[in-house]
């Protein structure tokens, strides 16, 4: 018996010892930074606001070599004010291929023979949302433009600066790119984006080449603003036919609207850093990881959520959602 114990013991300590080994290594790596920062480019759309903006000035004042693609003007000019004289903008629309194309020649200019050592895909739009019988074709397509399709064609035309630096390709994904909480081209769109970095991943793993999926909780920007998500569920309410508003009754969209107050109001994060540090990790670390999660809901609800049965992801969601007049 002693004996048996004694074994026991041994190789406790033993199990012990080694996952506390494996923890001091991950985290030894975890913290590896390249270096020459100053001689590297990293190209960042949708820098108008929110986790762009903050982004390229934070990568500004590491020293990198910020290409910011902004949407606006007026984003452009706010963004030079407030930063070096080493960050560069450029006008993009990434639903629109000619300017796309007219970004990558400019681009090519900047870094020259030393390729592109990071593309952050972050520019994105979460409007319309709502249940998905309220959408029309058009509702689902205007996001899936420059969540998706957008996502795909700038890396796509990017890849080969990046190649050539062997560095990393980011795309913003989002929560809702696990756990489809509600209707529209959002929920969709951060899936694709999701699906889309895995594949590219596993394809170009013999190159070099990193790619990082950022996956943020609820935040304070321009997405979550509540103004905007109002003003597009009272335009998909109008829009519907008198049917359909009669099986969801008078009272479902007011109902749907508080429900979207309280989730705005209870959840979302006000502290922007807290993706851009996992941003800017994706960019600095030797070794990178695959996934960031960015915000407690994330960590605590919304991950830990996608890994539960369907059924039970339902019955929380029924549980939120305000039933319909006519349901079952």
């Amino acid at each position: 018996m002693y004996e048996y114990l004694s074994n026991n013991c041994t190789c406790t300590c033993i199990l012990g010892a080694f996952m506390l080994l494996w923890v001091l290594v991950w985290f030894y790596r975890d913290n590896l930074e390249i270096t020459k920062v100053s001689e590297k480019h990293v190209f960042v759309t949708g820098c108008d606001s929110g986790f762009g903006h903050l982004l390229c000035k934070r990568l500004d004042k590491r020293g990198f070599r910020v290409l910011a693609g902004c949407l606006t003007e007026k984003g452009a000019d706010d963004l030079k004010r407030a930063t070096g004289p080493f960050l560069k903008t450029c006008i993009l629309d990434v639903t629109s291929t000619a300017s796309i194309q007219k970004a990558l020649e400019w681009t090519k200019n900047e870094v020259g023979d030393k390729g592109l050592w990071g593309l952050v895909n972050n520019a994105g739009r979460s409007l319309p949302m709502g249940p998905s019988e309220w959408m029309k074709i058009e509702d689902f397509e205007s996001t899936l433009k420059v969540n998706m399709t957008g996502v795909i064609e700038m890396t796509m035309n990017f890849f080969p600066l990046v190649k050539k630096a062997r560095g990393r390709v980011v795309n913003v994904a989002s929560v809702l790119g696990r756990v489809a909480a509600n209707g529209g081209g959002y929920c969709i769109s951060k899936f694709a984006v999701e699906s889309f970095s895995d594949c590219l991943r596993r394809d170009i793993q013999n190159f070099g080449v990193n790619v990082c999926i950022i996956e943020p909780g609820f935040f304070k920007t321009q997405v979550t603003s509540l103004e905007p998500i109002e003003r597009e569920l009272h335009r998909l309410w109008n829009q519907l036919t008198p049917e359909v508003k009669e099986s969801y009754g008078d009272r479902y969209l007011d109902k749907y609207i508080n429900i979207q107050r309280l989730i705005m109001n209870t959840i979302c994060d006000s502290d922007l850093s807290k993706v851009t540090n996992c941003m800017e990790h994706a960019l600095l670390a030797v070794h990178p990881r695959t996934r960031y999660s960015a915000g407690w809901d994330a960590k605590l609800l919304w991950i830990p959520l996608s890994y539960m049965p369907a059924c039970i992801v339902d019955i929380a969601l029924k549980l939120v959602l305000p039933k319909p007049a006519k349901s079952v």
